[in-house]
């Protein structure tokens, strides 16, 4: 099915959301459209999809105009679309959200539940998506939750299906299998519009580049093109891929963290007798596969999870006990890994969501009152600064593109003074000029003192910004090595395998093999052996 967008302009109001844009889709064809957060990619596609209806332009399928004032419109057309944030009822199975709004029933008007699951049975055969139809989605993890929004689609008949920032929530190796979905796709004749702002995915994955600007369809480019030159069309300006920044040098150990144990609520421990110790003035990161004790780590510290053993304590005050309100009130900055359930308030305006847990100091509060005005005046000031596209301050969080809500998040965070800085996925789902900002906040909080803790599944991120890499697994902190050390050995210790440690029988050794438990101290001087010193990334 060829799809073709003539003209296509979309206005709220006085803001163009899109302006004029052509775009053709061909047969069996992965479409990457590629742009910053809030260059009008989503907007562009709920118009293709029937949930905005254009202010002008028309939409052609096979040569024919068509009007869709419904997304059931776009699905008879044979239109199908994966959302950012997924649209599934969590206590139903995966066959009953598939199945969900075209009903098999039988000749009573009974559900035909065997009908149902042996559909998505085959379609899962089919195209390899390997999900059970009889699990419930609250059980499922987000790459598995994304499969069941695709067998929605599927199961439809759609021949083009809109990926809308597919990858935001996911990580790399649930990434690598949306990619095989899509390709399996593509040769089964389907088309993909693949929304993204992530280049190296562009890279990996795309026949067709369109790159929109603010509204705007800038220019078109080949897979090919290096990743310098995809993010200068993107931000209109060149862009800094790598982070700028000059030695650490820390100070004082400010945070410490003394056999630190947190269970999980079947009793096993996700956090297992971890040591750490933090020093201003310098960066750690955490690295890992996902779901090896790194969220749960800072949740204890922030309060957000009780220990069952040990103790965290910050500028040599003990946190046990505090509330999470009373611990990011003494000056803890905290970006969480989930911006919509626990960095945003989706119903507050903008203005209100920066400053949250800010509202009952001066100059925010007043005698437990909210001052209207200084909350304007500040969001004024962060819009501004940190870029957050936005109608006004006054519109719903939730309204936002997901990297403007990001930005939200890390605007908030970053405009108080702190003793203590954690960003879990900081820069999940925002575009590459957004990155560079948010990058430079970060090495700047570090340079005025900060002691500073990223979490991210992107080892690229974590190399790029750690003074120091601590990697977990399976609860631990397998060690703690230098940036420079090879993503050969990272990828070992992330694996749980001590590099260069071998049984009689030549598999690799794990820590628990080859060294007590403990503290895992850094490597800081050069007779210390540290993974990968020999063979610098």
């Amino acid at each position: 099915m060829k799809l073709e967008l003539r003209g296509i302009t979309k206005r709220f109001g006085s803001l163009v959301a899109n302006d004029h844009i052509d775009l053709t889709v061909e047969p069996g064809e992965i479409h990457c459209l590629l742009g910053e957060n809030g260059a009008g990619k989503s907007t562009l596609m709920n118009v293709l999809y029937g949930l905005y209806e254009p202010t002008e332009g028309e939409i052609v399928v096979d040569g024919t105009p068509r009007k869709f004032r419904t997304a059931g419109d776009a699905i008879d057309a044979g239109i199908g679309m994966v959302h950012q944030h997924f649209m599934l009822v969590p206590v139903f199975t995966v066959a009953e959200n598939v199945m969900l709004g075209h009903e098999e029933t039988k000749p009573m008007g009974w559900l035909d539940r065997r009908r149902a699951r042996k559909k998505v049975l085959d379609l899962v055969d089919e195209y390899g998506l390997k999900v059970d139809p009889d699990m419930l989605v609250e059980d499922l993890p987000v790459g598995l939750q994304q499969r069941v929004e695709i067998l929605k689609a599927l199961v439809r008949d759609a021949k083009v299906l809109i990926l809308d920032e597919p990858t935001a929530v996911l990580t790399p190796q649930e990434t690598e299998e949306l990619f095989r979905v899509m390709r399996a796709l593509r040769e089964s004749g389907h088309s993909i519009v693949f929304i993204t702002h992530k280049l190296k995915e562009v890279k990996a994955v795309a026949d067709r580049i369109t790159v929109i600007r603010r509204g705007k369809v800038v220019g078109t480019a080949d897979p090919a093109s290096s990743e310098k030159e995809l993010a200068s069309l993107m931000v209109g300006r060149p862009v800094k891929l790598v982070v700028d920044k000059t030695e650490a040098e820390p100070g004082a150990v400010r945070l410490e963290i003394n056999d630190l144990t947190v269970l999980d609520g079947n009793g096993q421990a996700v956090v297992d007798r971890v040591d750490l110790r933090l020093r201003e003035g310098e960066i750690l990161g955490i690295a890992g596969v996902d779901g090896n004790g790194q969220s749960e780590l800072t949740q204890a510290i922030l309060g957000l999870r009780a220990p069952a053993a040990g103790s965290i304590s910050l500028d040599g005050k003990d946190l046990a006990g505090m509330s999470p309100r009373q611990i990011l009130g003494s000056g803890v900055g905290f970006v969480p890994e989930d911006r919509q359930h626990d960095g945003i308030v989706s119903d507050f305006t903008v203005a209100e969501n920066l400053v949250l847990d800010m509202v009952t100091q001066a100059p925010f509060g007043k005698r437990g009152s909210i001052v209207p005005s200084a909350v304007r005046d500040n969001a004024r000031e962060r819009v501004e600064e940190f870029d957050i596209r936005t109608q006004t301050i006054e519109s719903p969080a939730g309204t936002l593109s997901g990297g403007n809500q990001q930005k939200v998040v890390v605007a908030r965070e970053l405009s108080r003074p702190l003793r203590l800085f954690i960003a879990s996925q900081p820069t999940r789902g925002v575009d590459v000029g957004a990155m560079e900002f948010i990058h430079k906040r970060i090495v700047a909080e570090r340079d005025v003192g900060t002691p500073v803790i990223i979490v991210s599944t992107e080892l690229d991120e974590v190399v790029a910004l750690a003074d120091r890499i601590a990697v977990m697994y399976r609860g631990r902190i397998v060690d703690i090595v230098p940036p420079t050390t090879s993503r050969g050995d990272l990828g070992l210790l992330m694996a749980g395998v001590l590099p260069g440690a071998e049984h009689a029988d030549g598999a690799g050794a794990t820590r628990a093999d080859t060294a007590p438990a403990g503290p895992v101290e850094a490597k800081t001087n050069e007779s210390d052996a540290t993974p990968g010193e020999e063979d610098p990334a």
